[in-house]
């Protein structure tokens, strides 16, 4: 029998650790409840030599390929941009490249600004400082004064720029944009315990010496030796309601396919934009037809992906290879609305460094670039460490018809729905591309580089899962109220990028964390004053 607690969270990933650990302080009888499991340093492909080849295997981005007990399956053949996530302690930020960028104050207000999307119910400034208490957890690498931003202080020295940044920044220098190094979750000194970057590549698959920031590493340690329980290997079906409507807990399935039921005071949903609204969707029940918490018909509508454009060349010296972390600088030259330009808002660009020698074989090899017999192993040297290129992430406008639904057909291993996703690229979105991709090789050309490619979108670009249970303060036009709970069930809340009402055209880690923080700042104020569910 599973004691009740006060706080049961879902998920254990970007905004299920920061908030977890936010409230901690309040020494309420707080749960976790993970799907997937611990995931061992020593498990990390980085520790043998064919690290690159397990991220086409047990390391793979995408969960389709990647296949693990702990994953789901997905129905996106619907889609051109593939779902990409991580099941386990720390979710996706044991997969991702460590990219902190923060929202622009200008993405909270796109509707007034721009007339397109709508205005959050949160401003730059309300977040301010609990993006700065995020950069303390997690140890943002950066440097301050960046004039595309808000002035803040990174408490770490930003990520040196190598051989391949330092072209880049030159090139831009030439053409008059802007760039900056970029912030980043990655220790460039000793920090927290965790040892400093040494620049080996091996960022996207896990980091297995810590430099990389991860919240198993980051907000779970503090947040577990302050009385939070996280219990591993436990999928949950669906949540459930009293008679009063309210959420009464979760029915979940252990790490030996039993069912259980975890009683609650209060639930806290942090799945990420395509798992909360595959959750909500799936607690449907006589008093919630279409799902919980979709009286407004909302929940699994407006995802939002950010398509990604990448364009890259080879140059004639040799650069830094997959050698240090792979994003190292940015541009926001073209991210704020330019009315001279046929769409709305705009996008970064992120510089890259080059590709390992698995990758660059298989990716060169696919691109008809790298011929097999006589001429095979010529060509390979000359492509072997010059390759450098450059993504812009483009801003994604939310849609309705972009959606995530329950397939009727495929489920998981217990059972469960599988989410399908419907998704297509907007004709602004096609635009703001086409515009990325055309300054992109501009800038290729620029540091010198040749025989320039271009994939677009970038297939296996799902990375960013946003907006399928949108914050707002009209119960008819957003799932969750300004601060993060239901509309509908007072003791239900989300916290991850689900709630998105726009996607900016940045990574959002960052925002997605420090928004957590809010909630949980929030549901504290109003724990001290008795109005946490008026």
């Amino acid at each position: 029998m599973n004691e009740p607690v006060d706080v049961l969270i879902i998920g254990s990933g970007a905004s299920g650790a920061a908030v977890a650990w936010s409230l901690a302080e309040t020494k309420m009888r707080i749960l976790c409840l993970e799907q997937g499991d611990w995931v061992k340093p020593t498990d990390y492909p980085s520790n043998g030599r064919d690290w690159e080849a397990r991220l086409f295997a047990d390391f793979a981005i995408n969960p389709n390929r990647r296949a693990r007990p702990t994953d789901y399956p997905i129905n996106d053949s619907n889609s051109p941009i593939k779902v990409v996530n991580f099941n386990g302690v720390g979710g996706g930020t044991v997969m991702y490249t460590a990219h902190f960028p923060r929202l622009h104050p200008s993405d909270f207000r796109t509707r007034t600004l721009d007339g397109v999307g709508e205005d959050w119910p949160v401003d730059y400034a309300t977040l301010e400082p609990f993006f700065a208490e995020n950069d303390r957890m997690m140890g943002v690498s950066g440097l301050a004064g960046d004039p595309a931003y808000p002035l803040h202080h990174p408490p770490m020295p930003p990520l040196p720029l190598g051989k391949s940044g330092a072209r880049f920044g030159a090139a831009m220098n030439r053409l008059g944009w802007h760039w900056w190094p970029s912030d980043s979750t990655i220790a460039t000194t000793d920090y927290e315990g965790r040892g400093r970057c040494i620049n080996l590549g091996h960022c996207t698959p896990g980091c297995a010496q810590g430099a990389k920031a991860s919240t198993d590493i980051t907000y779970w340690p503090h947040a577990i030796r302050a009385g939070v329980e996280l219990r591993t290997r436990c999928r949950v079906r669906e949540i459930t309601t009293n008679e009063h409507g309210m959420a009464s807990g979760a029915i979940y399935y252990d790490a030996e396919g039993r069912e259980q039921f975890q009683a609650a005071e209060m639930v806290i949903v942090a799945c990420n934009g395509v798992g909360t609204p595959r959750l909500l969707l799936n607690s449907a029940s006589a008093r919630s037809p279409d799902g919980l918490a979709n009286s407004s018909g909302l929940v699994g509508k407006n995802l939002m992906f950010h398509p990604y454009a990448h364009v890259y060349g080879y140059v004639d010296q040799p650069l830094d290879g997959n050698h240090g972390p792979p994003l190292c600088l940015w541009s926001q030259e073209f991210y704020e609305t330019d009315t001279a330009r046929d769409f709305a808002r705009g996008y970064t660009f992120q510089f890259g460094r080059g590709y390992g020698s698995i990758m660059e074989a298989i990716n060169s090899t696919a691109a008809g670039r790298l011929p097999w017999g006589a001429d095979h192993h010529d060509v390979y040297r000359r492509l072997l460490n010059h390759r450098i290129g450059l993504s812009a992430i483009c801003e994604d406008l939310p849609e309705e018809h972009n959606r995530v639904t329950l397939d009727p057909d495929l489920k998981d291993s217990h059972g469960i729905p599988a989410p399908k996703i419907d998704y297509t690229l907007s004709a602004n979105s096609l635009k703001m591309m086409d515009h990325g991709i055309a300054n992109a090789k501009r800038i290729l050309e620029t540091a010198g580089a040749t025989d320039i490619g271009v994939e677009s979108p970038i297939l296996n670009g799902g990375w960013h899962l946003l907006g399928t249970a949108r914050m707002g303060n009209d119960p008819q036009r957003s799932v969750v109220n300004g601060w993060g709970r239901s509309h509908d069930v007072k003791n239900l809340f989300i916290v991850d990028g689900s709630i998105w009402v726009t996607s900016g055209g940045v990574n959002p880690t960052s925002t997605i964390q420090a928004l957590a923080m809010y909630v949980a700042d929030q549901i504290k104020q109003r724990l001290s004053a008795a109005t946490l569910f008026d």
